[in-house]
């Protein structure tokens, strides 16, 4: 059992309210975590982007990989997406392992098709059959019981955004009957928000989904706590800034040959910052007693 694991158990017992902003690179992750985040999250979609081929095309040695070290870079639990599980129940079971020997602690595991179609974009939901959702989470389930009893499964499901509510509240029940911890569903206007945590026999993740082009309504996390939402995942937050503001400066570079958004003192500061998240001091002091020991310093 890792001690990453046992805090987010901790937490979630607490019934405290979690917020997961979605990071994709280490230091986004010690930005969040310094930030005071007490869970971070590494989501598809944010890797897909960042890897310029989109989520669907991910393979799980990917995801993995990318959450791993995200993981690594922080104190806090980190909780990833792992898509439909990569496979079948024996595919899932591998997922299971694998996310937990990087150092995550939970993952959510969706009702859709394996491999995902690019369409899942487009809201298009491509959702198995409830038989085989649940025999995915079961076996999820039971390999977490096996390797690390408190690794977290999240069930997902994408089926309210086509087929409602009822539907999506009825698969995440069934994969909490099989041994899920918490639930996650997509709901699609202001009364099915409100309902899907009273209706659900888990405690419910809402997924903010910033830019949608569906309608999904956007709260705030006093809202969602409100209505009765155990955690938050912020899903493009922290790349929708840096794109934003990769771009403007960028734009204004090559335009004027200067760039004004950022002071020179405050960019001064801002190293620091990075090199403290970082812990450059602390390679300076080996430095000091090994290789530049009697150097200047």
């Amino acid at each position: 059992m890792s001690t990453k694991t046992k805090q987010l158990r901790t937490l979630l017992a607490s019934g405290e309210f979690s917020y997961m902003p979605s990071a994709t690179t280490p230091i986004e992750g010690k930005l969040a975590e310094t930030a005071g985040a007490k869970l971070v999250y590494t989501g598809g979609y944010a890797t897909g982007a960042t890897r310029a081929i989109s989520e669907p095309l991910l393979t799980m040695d990917e995801q993995v990989h990318v959450a791993g070290e995200v993981a690594r870079a922080v104190t806090v639990p980190l909780v990833a997406d792992a898509g439909a599980g990569f496979g079948e129940p024996l595919h899932t079971m591998r997922t299971v392992r694998e996310f937990a020997a990087a150092g995550v602690a939970g993952i959510h595991i969706e009702d859709q098709l394996f491999p995902k179609r690019a369409h899942y974009h487009k809201y298009v939901a491509h959702a198995v059959p409830l038989p085989e959702f649940v025999d995915k989470i079961r076996w999820a389930c039971r390999e977490r019981d096996r390797i690390d009893s408190d690794f977290v499964i999240i069930a997902r499901s994408d089926t309210c955004r086509e087929f409602g509510l009822d539907e999506a509240i009825a698969r995440v029940n069934a994969a909490a009957e099989v041994g899920a911890d918490l639930g996650l569903v997509f709901p699609r206007n202001d009364s099915e928000a409100a309902a899907a945590p009273k209706r659900a026999k888990l405690p419910l993740v809402w997924v903010q989904s910033r830019g949608n082009r569906d309608g999904r309504p956007i709260y705030s996390l006093a809202e969602l706590q409100a209505m009765g939402y155990r955690a938050c995942i912020d899903a493009q937050l922290l790349l929708g800034v840096a794109v934003h503001f990769i771009k403007e400066a960028l734009a204004e570079m090559l335009q004027t040959g200067c760039y004004t958004g950022i002071g020179d003192n405050q960019f001064t500061a801002l190293r620091k910052d990075i090199e403290d998240m970082i812990g450059l001091d602390s390679y300076y002091e080996v430095e000091a007693e090994t290789v530049e020991k009697g150097g200047a310093g």
